[in-house]
C-alpha cells in the first residue's frame, strides 16, 4: 500500500497521475466518485488517438485515389487506353515506381518507422566493426601525436535524434545562463529595465533564420582557419539566442513583482545582496522563471529543426530536408515519423520541466 501510494505521488510530480489512476482500474483499487475523473482524463483521450488514426486512414486512402485517378486520366489522354491500363495494374500491384506520393497511411508510416529502426541497428553493428578493425591503427596513430581515424559513415535516425536534443540542451543551457541573470538585474533595477526595455522589443521578434545568419557572420570569422565543424555550435548559439526571450521576460516580472514586505525583511535582517537574491528574490520568482524556462525549451525545440536545416547540422532538421529532397516513395513517411518524434520528445521536455519545477518549488504545479 504504501508502495503504491509512493508510486502515485511521483506520478502525479511528473505531470503523470493518470498513469496511477489506470493502474487501480485494473487492480480495483478505483473510488466510484473517480470513475467520471478516469472517463474523462484518460478514455477520453484514448478515444480521441483513435479517431484521430481512423481519420488520418480515410483521409490518406481519399487523396491517395485522388492522385491514383489522375495519374490514370492522364496517361489515358497522354498515351491511350493500353498505357493507362498498364498503369491501373501497376498501382494495383503495389509496385513502388508506380505508386502515388501522397499523404502517408498509419500503417506506411509504421512500417517507415521499423525500417529507421533496423536501419539504426545496420549502421551501429558497421560503426562497432570499423572501430575493431581500426582499433590498432588509431592506437599507433595517437601514439605518434596523429589524430584518430573517425567513422565518416552516414548517421542514422537514432543518431541524428541525439544531436538534435545535445543541440537543444546546449542552447537551452546557453539561454538560461545569459536571460536568468540579466532578468534578475532588470527585475531590480527600473534603470536597467528602462535601458533594456527597447533591447528585448526589437530583437524578441527577430526570425530564427536572421539569428541563425547573424551567427554565421560572427562563428565563421572565429573560426577562420580551423578545421573544426562549426554547425554544432552555429545551432546552439542561434537557439539559444532565439529561445531566450521567454525566461528574460518572465524573470525580470517575477523579480519585480516580489512582495516589498520580503524585500525589507530582508533589509531588517541586513542580508547582502547575493544573500537578498538567492534567499529571498529567487524563491519568490520561481514560478514565473520555470514559466520562462518551460516557454524557452520548447521554443528551443520548434526553432531547432529550421536552425539544423539551415546549419546543415546532421540532427532532425537535417534528417526531414534531405527526405524532401530526396523524393523516395517513403520519403513522405519518414517526415511523417519525424514529426511526431519531434511531437513526442517535446512533451517529454515539458514533463522534465514540470517534474523540475515541482522539484524546486513550493508551489506545485499540475499538468495541462
Amino acid at each position: 500500500m504504501k508502495q503504491s501510494l509512493t508510486l502515485g505521488k511521483v506520478t502525479k510530480f511528473m505531470g503523470l497521475g493518470f498513469l496511477t489512476t489506470f493502474k487501480d482500474l485494473f487492480t480495483g483499487n478505483l473510488e466510484k466518485e473517480d470513475f467520471k475523473a478516469f472517463l474523462r482524463k484518460t478514455i477520453v483521450p484514448i478515444v480521441s488517438v483513435l479517431l484521430f488514426i481512423g481519420l488520418w486512414h480515410l483521409g490518406s486512402k481519399s487523396l491517395y485515389n485522388t492522385e491514383a485517378d489522375f495519374k490514370i486520366e492522364k496517361a489515358l489522354t497522354d498515351q491511350g487506353p493500353e498505357a493507362a491500363e498498364a498503369l491501373r495494374a501497376c498501382i494495383a500491384s503495389g509496385d513502388s515506381s508506380c505508386q502515388p506520393n501522397t499523404l502517408p497511411s498509419p500503417v506506411q508510416v509504421w512500417e517507415s518507422f521499423q525500417s529507421l529502426l533496423r536501419d539504426h541497428n545496420l549502421i551501429s553493428a558497421d560503426k562497432a566493426a570499423f572501430v575493431e578493425k581500426t582499433a590498432a591503427l588509431n592506437e599507433t596513430r595517437v601514439a605518434k601525436g596523429l589524430d584518430p581515424i573517425v567513422y565518416t559513415g552516414r548517421p542514422s535516425f537514432v543518431d541524428q535524434i541525439f544531436r538534435s536534443l545535445q543541440t537543444v540542451f546546449a542552447g537551452f543551457l546557453l539561454a538560461l545562463l545569459i536571460a536568468v541573470p540579466l532578468g534578475i538585474f532588470i527585475g531590480l533595477s527600473p534603470t536597467l529595465k528602462s535601458s533594456f526595455n527597447w533591447f528585448i522589443q526589437i530583437f524578441k521578434p527577430v526570425s530564427p533564420v536572421v539569428w541563425y545568419l547573424l551567427v554565421f557572420m560572427i562563428v565563421k570569422t572565429l573560426l577562420i582557419g580551423s578545421s573544426e565543424d562549426s554547425s554544432f555550435t552555429i545551432s546552439f548559439i542561434s537557439v539559444g539566442l532565439c529561445s531566450m526571450w521567454a525566461t528574460l521576460v518572465n524573470t525580470a516580472m517575477g523579480v519585480s513583482s516580489v512582495d516589498k514586505d520580503y524585500i525589507n525583511v530582508a533589509k531588517v535582517l541586513k542580508l547582502g545582496n547575493f544573500q537578498k537574491i538567492f534567499k529571498v528574490v529567487l524563491p519568490s520568482s520561481l514560478p514565473l522563471i520555470f514559466t520562462g524556462l518551460k516557454i524557452t525549451l520548447s521554443v528551443a525545440w520548434m526553432v531547432l529543426i529550421a536552425i539544423e536545416l539551415l546549419a546543415q547540422s546532421p540532427g532532425l532538421g537535417l534528417f526531414v530536408w534531405e527526405e524532401f529532397q530526396n523524393g523516395a516513395n517513403d520519403s513522405n513517411a519518414k517526415i511523417i515519423v519525424a514529426m511526431f518524434v519531434i511531437g513526442i520528445i517535446g512533451f517529454l521536455l515539458d514533463r522534465l520541466m514540470l517534474t523540475i519545477q515541482n522539484w524546486v518549488s513550493f508551489e506545485k504545479t499540475d499538468a495541462i
